[in-house]
């Protein structure tokens, strides 16, 4: 008799946004002429395509898998020692931040990472999330068997959720009581919102004090236009010492069907054993990676490399500049709507509160019912996100404008 993995089975009916693609589905079918017209600003996915110096090097290395003399097969697990060296050099050392080639792993998807980052900690970790938060966090924690089971609200036991509200700008505080690991987002994912210095001050004096991990994910740093804000938790000092961070090219550089990220897992970060010894996990998370992954293909890593040439540089910055442009059209809209809005400043994601007494999925249906737009109903992310949805900014500047002026349009 073969045994699953009970812990699937603890987890909630589905994922949001296969529910979401179910309900957009199930419209679509019944209002073809509606559906003509849909706009999808739900899933945070990338429209525009790659930038011209990522294509002529994939080009280029298409090319090269076609001759013998220059074919690449199995290429190191951890990445390429010139895309390691391109990224800690622009992305860390660049600003002055102490990061060694060797300490960055490329992957392919932070998803992926933030999931597989749970195979080197262990079981018994009092664990950290945010409240609204990314579900992946907290959905590979309950198939890891982090978690007991949820509640009716949809709270997992175990888990010590930190409500995010506008009160504290969506960024919560340190928890009174003790945590072992604690998932950080910023700009965050859902609400748009950024960490100041001072908040991730207060993060890193916690987890040294506490022995604790902050794993943070920094996918949307390049979306920081407050020169204020840090890009990375490697510029709060002592970081190094408590963090990991997640970076990724899908939202910079529009790899979201490409694949390709990287993970930064500092020599001198250290968790510890049940006998209280303290050992480093750099290496076992190059073990893991060694065991687990066979790498990203030769040719996607070319193309992320271009990404740090000076045209590559200029071509995302281009990019940047035009899915924050959606973004400030579609916050417009929404306030000219008389709507609550947050977000969408440092960040691709506008964060809505609904019309009193209107639930998140209520919104759902109506904006789609009757505006044919598609966003991210809030209590999707957690009990705080009700009463909240999310708009995307990756789209066409013409469907930004668009939905704009559908909000406008709608009758609560």
């Amino acid at each position: 008799m073969a045994f699953l993995n009970d812990n699937y089975l603890k987890l909630k009916a589905g994922y949001l946004f296969p529910e979401i693609g179910r309900r957009v589905k199930a419209f679509c079918d019944t209002h073809p002429e509606a559906a003509k017209r849909l706009i999808r600003c739900g899933i945070g996915d990338v429209t525009e395509p790659l930038p011209p110096a990522v294509v002529a090097a994939m080009h280029q290395a298409v090319d090269e898998m076609a001759s013998r003399e220059t074919f690449k097969g199995y290429g190191p697990e951890q990445g390429y020692e010139w895309l390691r060296r391109a990224i800690a050099e622009n992305d860390f050392r660049a600003r002055g931040l102490d990061v060694a080639d060797d300490e960055i792993f490329v992957s392919d998807g932070s998803k992926c990472d933030c999931g597989n980052i749970l195979d080197i900690l262990g079981g018994k970790n009092k664990i950290a999330i945010s409240d609204p938060v990314y579900p992946v966090y907290v959905d590979t924690n309950v198939m890891a068997g982090h978690t007991g089971d949820a509640n009716d609200a949809g709270a997992y036991a175990k888990l010590v959720y930190l409500p995010c509200k506008p009160a504290n700008g969506f960024i919560p505080a340190p928890p009174k009581k003790h945590v072992d690991v604690i998932y950080l987002c910023s700009p965050n994912n859902p609400t748009g919102a950024a960490a100041t210095r001072e908040q991730l001050e207060a993060w890193v004096k916690y987890a040294l004090e506490h022995k604790a991990v902050i794993l943070f994910d920094a996918a949307y740093e390049a979306y920081i236009t407050d020169p204020a804000i840090p890009h990375s938790i490697y510029e709060i000092p002592g970081a190094r010492e408590c963090a990991i961070e997640f970076r990724s090219f899908s939202k910079n550089g529009g790899f979201t069907g490409t694949r390709c990220a990287f993970i930064v897992v500092p020599k001198s970060l250290n968790a510890y054993t049940k006998t209280g010894e303290a050992k480093p996990l750099h290496p076992l998370w190059a073990r893991r990676m060694t065991t687990k992954f066979n790498g990203v293909s030769y040719i996607v890593q070319r193309g992320a490399e271009a990404l740090y040439s000076p045209e590559g540089k200029a071509q995302v910055k281009a990019l940047i500049g035009h899915y924050l442009g959606n973004a400030e059209v579609l916050r417009k809209g929404a306030k000219k709507a008389g709507l609550k809005v947050f977000g969408g400043v440092n960040a691709p994601y506008i964060w809505v509160r609904t019309p009193k007494g209107v639930t998140s999925w209520q919104a759902f249906d109506k904006i789609l019912a009757d505006a044919n737009v598609v966003i991210t109903p809030g209590s999707g992310f957690g009990s705080k996100g009700e009463g909240y949805f999310r708009i995307s900014a990756f789209n066409s500047r013409a469907n930004a404008e668009e939905v704009a002026r559908r909000l406008q349009e709608l009758k609560w």
